[in-house]
């Protein structure tokens, strides 16, 4: 029998209360995975992938929705990503891949050891020690770059200290050709004494683990609103700020400074080691040079000699009277070019000025081993009869010989100027570089030529 429907009685409604209560539910998971999104970096996808993952935050979005999600300041995009975890590390010419910051000590040992290298600022002392910045600690006299290569043979690296040791040389220039370049036509003589060696340490920036911020609670558990940040603005300002390493400038105290990144540590120590020694003459040394070397090295590198820069100075051959030398020009060696029989002659420019006195030096063909310094020294001293054109002192540029010799142990560098023009007992001196055992051959020489004459004497008299 058919169902009769009551047309009076109403309909019951469709079950509408499962829909609703999905579709708030997915409305407050959206919403929730939205903030969640605003305070966290979205992880890079790996560059093999074509096409990136979308992060929860935007599945279910309008594209508008997504663009501006992905836009947000406080999301981290690719330009804001972390240091890279292996960083490469740059100071002046050193380079070194580092490995999570961190700096080997076969890195460093790739790095000095068999390398030619120069202390900066030309210390002496054979124990030298600089903090982390590469200041020197204690005290050395300073002298010619001529007598600061070092060479560098063992490397001993620490958590506190980076410790060097080798050996020293001196520069000695041969007398280069006109045509030749001068600043290859050198050689280097161990001047290090026997069983010594030259140590030099440098402090490391300490690293530290970061402290974890600590929150006080309440007696109920609970953290202080005060403790707690008041954004996710002050979160991530926070968040950068601890990250951030120092900034490379030197502190005015004597403490050690901390850190909390390996790599800023290792980046402070290459600077340390860049500041102290030098890869070579570089362009920074050579620029720390005085005017004596550095306008050396310029007309070195335009293949020229040295010309006056200033106005009005002439050449000998330019003049009607020449200048002339009144005193004389006698500069003093030193005991590591005693020691090691380095003598000869050098050339150096110069400009006298109208009044007779030397206004500059520069050195031209150079000797090395810290001989030139001297001889700039006792050029400056010396006292000229000014050249004269149309009658009227005028200022000249000229060339001087400078003469050193190896002294004996009856001479010293004191003696006259008429002691000094002889060579040991009293022979005369030897021309040109030479070195002791160049002396010594001279000397035999000069002995079987001596005894020459009188064999042949002999023999005239002898019976017939």
């Amino acid at each position: 029998m058919p169902t009769h429907l009551d047309p009076l009685r109403p309909r019951e409604p469709a079950p509408r209360t499962p829909r609703l209560f999905r579709a708030a539910w997915a409305v407050a998971l959206l919403g929730a995975l939205s903030v969640a999104a605003l305070g966290q970096t979205p992880v890079p996808q790996p560059e093999s992938e074509s096409t990136p993952a979308t992060s929860d935050s935007t599945q279910g979005q309008s594209p508008a929705k997504s663009a501006e999600a992905v836009s947000s300041p406080l999301v981290a995009t690719d330009s804001q990503a972390t240091p890279a975890k292996d960083p490469l590390l740059t100071a002046g010419t050193l380079t070194i891949q580092t490995k999570g910051g961190e700096i080997s000590e076969e890195q460093i040992r790739q790095l000095l050891v068999g390398k030619t290298l120069y202390l900066r600022a030309g210390y002496l002392d054979n124990n030298l020690e600089f903090d982390e910045w590469g200041r020197l600690t204690g005290h050395s006299s300073q002298g010619s770059f001529t007598l600061s290569q070092i060479q560098i043979n063992k490397v001993r690296l620490t958590k506190h200290r980076l410790e060097l040791s080798g050996d020293r040389y001196g520069l000695h220039f041969l007398g280069a050709a006109p045509y030749e370049d001068p600043t290859k036509a050198t050689d280097r003589v161990k001047i290090t004494a026997r069983k010594k060696t030259v140590h030099i340490s440098f402090a490391r920036e300490q690293i530290e683990k970061p402290k974890k911020a600590k929150h006080r609670k309440h007696k109920d558990g609970d953290t202080k609103e005060s403790d707690k940040p008041s954004s996710e603005t002050e979160i991530a300002k926070s968040d950068t700020q601890a990250d951030k390493p120092a900034a490379f400038d030197q502190p005015s105290g004597d403490k050690v400074t901390r850190t909390t990144d390996p790599a800023h540590a290792s980046q402070l120590l290459l600077i340390a080691l860049d500041k102290v020694l030098s890869r070579g003459i570089d362009d920074r040394m050579i620029a720390a040079m005085p005017d004596f070397w550095k306008l050396y090295y310029q007309a070195a590198a335009q293949k020229t000699d040295y010309k006056p820069s200033e106005t009005g100075v002439l050449f000998q051959n330019a003049v009607d009277q020449k200048a002339k030398l009144i005193s004389a020009i006698d500069p003093p060696s030193n005991e590591f070019a005693q020691a090691n029989g380095v003598a000869g002659m050098a050339l150096y420019h110069a400009v006298v000025g109208s009044d007779g006195k030397v206004q500059t030096v520069v050195a031209g063909r150079p000797i090395g081993f810290g001989l030139d310094e001297n001889a700039e020294q006792t050029i400056r001293k010396a006292t000229f009869q000014p050249a004269l054109k149309d009658g009227q002192p005028v200022p000249v540029a000229l060339d001087l010989v400078v003469s050193f010799r190896i002294y004996s142990k009856r001479t010293s560098q004191q003696g006259t100027h008429e002691e000094e023009a002889q060579g040991p007992k009293g022979e005369p001196a030897l021309p040109g570089p030479y070195t002791l055992q160049a002396l010594e051959q001279a000397k035999s020489a000069q002995q079987d030529q001596a005894a020459a004459p009188q064999n042949s004497a002999e023999t005239s008299k002898a019976p017939q």
